[in-house]
């Protein structure tokens, strides 16, 4: 069903929000809303280079 590549596109992008969430809430300091919400746009970036990533090595096995 998935591949390694994706378990790693996904956990990345798993981080990543989790990330995101500590900075909003302030689990690291002070709140920091603004690198919260820079640093959860990550995750839809992660998730669209890793679905353009497997749609070309799908082209070239062809």
């Amino acid at each position: 069903m998935f591949s390694k590549p994706d378990y790693i596109i996904l956990i990345a992008a798993f981080v990543s929000f989790l990330f995101s969430i500590s900075l909003w809430f302030g689990v690291f300091g002070a709140e920091n809303r603004d690198a919260g919400i820079f640093v959860g746009l990550w995750v839809p970036s992660i998730l669209g280079f890793g679905l353009f990533f497997k749609s070309s090595a799908k082209g070239r096995q062809v």
